[in-house]
């Protein structure tokens, strides 16, 4: 069996400890790569030190997942990883991060693969050769900006959750935001709609949005779900205002009634807030804006699936 082995590396400007911590804590990785689009810690040892997590992420235009045992050794600054349950046409994948101090304010990050393709084929190793390179200078790429934007003074990554009660199952909520090919149908603000989904629970939605001022937009996300209790999703086609956008809609059955809410968290697009507000905006007046936009639609949404749930009940 021929097992291949890579590096690649990136130095940042920012302290060995804090690119550790960014890499060590899984429910950030949505925020900091590019592909991807979900991250569950499924269980941990009790020292924190041992985990097995699952991934959903795009390698090579395609959405895949996997789950993947990792060890953390914070004195010594390494991550290794080794995927448990792999993808096709992946037979075997692990690795290391390495952060290595360069002074206090710079590191080195390294990160280092070895992996198999089933049956040795060819064209199956020429495959993870590419998404393993392309992704991994992406991943570096992502992290080096993240890391170092986490360092600047204005605050452009926030996190908001809207949220409503409904007398109402919680399955029948679940049901109203996963059957998201009616939504044109179902939801005034929503003008065309393509949902595929490949492989169960990971879909892939493409809408075509109504602004208030009459004008449509096309969006592109990936969902991950989990029935009936929450649908996280990461938005792969963002508007110039944005350069992250991930979501979680979640569904809590209380005393009260079902609590269903819609959780955003956006990394503004500083370089295009004077093009789109004007040359006066700040940064707290994209914010705003950038909110009002999301939560309205979020609302309108929460507001239809409210219904949905208590008329179907």
């Amino acid at each position: 069996m021929t097992t291949r082995e890579v590096e690649h590396e990136i130095t940042v400007n920012a302290p060995a400890a804090a690119a550790y911590r960014l890499l060590a804590e899984v429910t950030n990785w949505p925020r900091i790569f590019p592909p991807t689009i979900h991250v569950d810690q499924v269980e941990t040892n009790g020292t924190g030190t041992e985990e097995l997590i699952r991934i959903w992420a795009t390698a090579g235009g395609e959405a895949k997942n996997w789950t993947s045992r990792r060890t953390l050794d914070p004195d010594a600054l390494r991550i290794t990883f080794r995927q448990e349950i792999t993808t096709p046409p992946v037979a075997a994948m692990g690795g290391t991060w390495i952060i290595e101090p360069l002074g206090g304010t710079e590191s080195r990050i390294r990160l280092l693969h070895d992996y198999r393709a089933i049956d040795d084929d060819p064209d199956g190793l020429r495959w993870i050769d590419e998404a393993v390179d392309r992704n991994s200078r992406s991943e570096l790429s992502a992290l080096k900006e993240n890391l170092e934007l986490a360092h600047a003074a204005e605050d452009v990554t926030f996190s908001f959750t809207d949220s409503v009660l409904i007398q109402g199952s919680a399955k029948q909520a679940y049901e109203f935001i996963d059957e998201a090919d009616l939504w044109a149908e179902r939801l005034p603000h929503v003008a065309t709609v393509r949902l595929t989904e490949d492989s169960p629970g990971l879909q892939t939605l493409e809408m075509d949005t109504r602004a208030k001022d009459g004008s449509v937009h096309t969006t592109k996300s990936y969902r991950v779900t989990f029935p009936h209790h929450r649908i996280a999703y990461k938005q792969v086609t963002l508007p110039a205002l944005m350069t992250l956008h991930t979501g979680l809609w979640t569904f809590e059955e209380t005393p009260e009634g079902t609590l269903a809410a819609s959780q955003h968290t956006v990394t503004l697009n500083t370089a295009n807030i004077a093009a789109i507000l004007g040359p006066e905006a700040t940064v707290a007046d994209a914010r705003a804006y950038v909110h009002g936009a999301l939560s309205t639609n979020s609302l309108a949404t929460l507001g239809h699936a409210k219904s949905y749930a208590e008329q179907s009940g």
